[in-house]
């Protein structure tokens, strides 16, 4: 079987892509950042099947790579202005339970791509950084395999 975002997953880049976490606090919103950086012709967004607090840590790993999130707070598939996706690619088992429930009855693609919570992390603040980093870099991996996307900011030449 292939690796989610695996050369035999790439596909053409949808019109809409959600993506979706439990809280939409760190892996949804790096995701959204990255995806968006990447894929500026893209209509792409970010919820949580829960509403979770703003988290400082994602500040600092997308600010390593130019991005940042601005004023952005986390939010809840509620909260979204547009609820029409191509694509729902959701990064917490909670999320793809909840993406899957929600699309039975639509033609939206759901794909699930494990994405480990670095706030379980404990240590120092290297250490729990280094967890944050993993998960923007794992993010960004996938990212660029899925859509054939060139890397953002400081993780390569473009």
């Amino acid at each position: 079987m292939d690796q989610p975002g695996g050369p035999s997953d790439r596909q053409k880049v949808p019109g809409a892509i959600l993506f979706m976490c439990a809280m939409n606090a760190i892996r949804s919103p790096m995701a959204e950042a990255i995806a968006k950086a990447m894929m500026p012709q893209v209509y792409i967004a970010s919820a949580g099947v829960r509403r979770g607090d703003h988290d400082p840590f994602v500040d600092v790993v997308l600010g390593e790579i130019g991005l940042s999130l601005g004023k952005r707070e986390p939010q809840t598939l509620e909260d979204l202005e547009d609820d029409y996706f191509d694509l729902v690619i959701t990064l917490s088992p909670e999320a793809h339970h909840r993406a899957l429930e929600l699309t039975r009855s639509s033609a939206v693609e759901v794909i699930y791509w494990p994405a480990a919570d670095p706030s379980a992390v404990s240590g120092s603040r290297d250490q729990v950084l280094s967890a944050y980093r993993e998960v923007r870099d794992g993010l960004e991996r996938m990212i660029r395999e899925r859509f054939a996307t060139r890397p953002t900011g400081a993780q390569g030449p473009g």
